[in-house]
Formats: structure tokens, sequence, C-alpha cells
């Protein structure tokens, strides 16, 4: 079992993205909705906030050190020493009520992030992009999904996980790390709303993929076929996304998101927070993004 408890009650109205940073010993994270960029020690300490402009989807951590972030539908860089937040690139040919979601940096050292329908009734116009260290944007797929999320790559960095949180499905793709080069897409899962509709997601050492099922208030781990091995409650009926910290990469930390249904809220008002455990297995180690 994993055992959760509180890290920080931060009450994000989207808490999203977490991202290990091994050199500083702090973990980042954002709030979609606030908008913010966050960080803090794995002891909860020094919890720090930095205002964004717009909102913001996703973050990545560079070879530099500096964030590459992703905003509504641009790509800046953030620097949390200077707190100098510059604009790179601009994401073109996004349906106007599209904006960008969950990003990773893959093993090829560029930023990958996924784009949504940001409407309530959603359509299948999400894309999917690879933004190099120099802020080349590549549109590697077009209107595949309608809310791109999960992305994550095992630690061998061949192979590829991406899901769509409204499809509800994960697919799984042959990645080639030298040059980003994805291939043999295969649709592994198709969790319903009792299973964990799929968020945000990572991969240990041991190449199964651990999504947060933000529908069902669990974390499954999942093989790269699609079985669900284990579905591990978590305190709060909305988590978001999974990220191994610490040294040995076996301390995993949880965010969430608060509901807009207010009975569930009150039966849960830590909803929005950060939640850390011990895990039985490592994280398989996250790459830089290549700006250095």
């Amino acid at each position: 079992m994993l055992e959760f408890r509180l890290l920080k009650d931060v009450r994000c109205g989207i808490g999203e993205s977490p991202v290990w940073d091994d050199r500083r010993q702090i973990l980042f994270f954002i709030d979609i909705k606030a908008p913010a960029i966050h960080s803090i020690r794995l002891d909860g300490t020094e919890h720090r906030v930095w205002t964004m402009p717009k909102v913001v989807g996703s973050i990545g951590l560079g070879a530099s050190g500096r964030l590459v972030v992703a905003l509504e539908r641009t790509i800046a860089v953030f620097d949390p020493e200077s707190e100098s937040l510059e604009v790179l690139a601009e994401i073109d040919g996004e349906p106007a009520s599209n904006r960008l979601n969950d990003g990773k940096v893959g093993p090829d050292g560029a930023f990958w992030i996924g784009s949504m329908d940001d409407r309530p009734q959603k359509e299948p116009r999400g894309s999917l992009y690879r933004v190099d260290g120099g802020g080349r944007v590549t549109r590697v797929l077009e209107h595949a999904c309608l809310v791109s999320n999960g992305l994550a790559w095992s630690a061998d960095g061949r192979t590829m996980f991406h899901s769509d949180s409204r499809g509800p499905w994960i697919d799984r793709y042959d990645f080639e790390p030298s040059s980003g080069r994805l291939a043999n897409r295969m649709r592994i899962a198709t969790l319903d709303e009792a299973m964990g509709r799929p968020d945000g997601g990572a991969c240990d050492a041991e190449g199964f993929y651990w999504s947060s099922g933000v529908s069902a208030g669990r974390l499954n781990r999942i093989s790269r076929d699609g079985e669900i091995l284990a579905s591990y409650p978590v305190p709060v009926p909305a988590p978001t996304m999974p990220c191994f910290c610490g040294d040995d990469l076996k301390t995993l930390v949880i965010t969430s998101l608060k509901p807009d249904n207010p009975d569930v809220l009150a039966s849960a008002p830590q909803s929005g927070s950060l939640f850390i455990a011990s895990s039985p297995v490592a994280g398989a180690r996250i790459e830089r993004w290549a700006d250095a």
C-alpha cells in the first residue's frame, strides 16, 4: 500500500505538473487556475509562489536550471533566481477555444506539450507539440484528442505514454530518444469514471506507468499492455499528477484539484493540496530540457 500524508495544504484550484529538481532539492508545481508556479521542499518548508500573467498548463526543468513554461498558447522561460519570464515561442494554428495543457521533458531533451479544447462541450482538437531547447516548435500530432494529458517515458527512453482525460484512453508509442520520433501507436487502455479517467502520469524504473485517476480518487499502476496492476487510494477525490522525487526517486508526490461540487469539496476540504508517500519502487529519471 501507499500511505499518503499531507505535504502542504495549498488548496490549488488545479494543482498540476510536479517536477523534481535534484540540484535545488525542491519540487516545482503549478496552479493552473491561480495561475502560478510554486516550489517547496519535501519536508513542506520554503514554499514559494510566483504569479504568472496567463493560464499556465505545465512546466519542465531545463539544463540551465530555468523552467520551460506553457502559458495558454505561448512557450516561455522562467528563471526562479532572477524571477524573469521571457516568451520563447508562440504556438500557432490552435483553435481559439484551445489552451496548452500537460507537458513534460522527454528523453530527447525536448519539451513535449499537448493542447486541449477548453470548452465544456469538447471536440477532438487537441494536438501534441515538441519544443526543442532553442524554442523551435514542431507539431507532432494534430487534432488527436480532447484533452492531451499523461505524458511519460519509460526509463530506457524507448516508450512514450500519452493519454486523453476525456477520451478517456491511454496510448503507447515507440520512441526514438535521439530524434524524438514516434512510431507504432497503440491504444492500451480505456478507463471509465470508476477506474479513474487518466490525468497526469509518470513512469517507474521497472517500466510501469502510473496514472492519476482524477475521477476516482485513485493512483493506478499500469503495465505497458494496459493492465491495472495496482490501484492506490489517495486522500482526495481528484488527484491530478504523480511525481517521483528524492535522491533515490522513491518518494512519491501527487497534486490534486478542487472539485466544483460543493458537497464533494466539503467532504474533502484539502482538495487541491499536495500529498506525499514512500514508493515501493523508484521512478524513472526525467531528462532536462536542452536549453544549455
